[in-house]
């Protein structure tokens, strides 16, 4: 497989507006902006994730970060005016699952199994 790396994908209705949002969620400013409608951010252990404007796509994306201590991304989401909604727990993972301005679904994930991606 030739696969590198991966990227997820948010698209979103205003992308200054949502950059904003995402600057504030990650607590820094977008690591790229290739194009004027796309805004990047790269993780520590790799991926990234872009936010790009498209109105007729907005709200449909879903991205899930791998985070290594829930409870503590909890703590932070409330730190910054958002709500957490129910933690969801198995005995391989527990999870919360936000919404972003555009209705975007935002997992943060705490993998228990050592077999499940981080």
């Amino acid at each position: 497989m030739l696969i590198k790396n991966a990227l997820a994908s948010v698209a979103v209705k205003d992308l200054s507006l949502s950059i904003k949002w995402y600057e504030k969620l990650f607590g820094c400013q977008a690591d790229s902006m290739p194009m004027p409608e796309v805004a990047e951010w790269k993780f520590e252990l790799g991926g990234w994730i872009q936010v790009y404007q498209n109105k007729e796509r907005m709200g449909s994306s879903s991205v899930t970060f791998s985070v290594n201590n829930l409870s503590e991304q909890i703590t932070a989401l409330k730190n910054l005016g958002i709500d957490p909604g129910p933690q969801m727990n198995n005995d391989k993972v527990k999870a919360v699952m936000i919404k972003d301005p555009d209705g975007n679904s935002i997992a943060f994930a705490e993998a228990l199994d050592p077999n499940i991606a981080k």
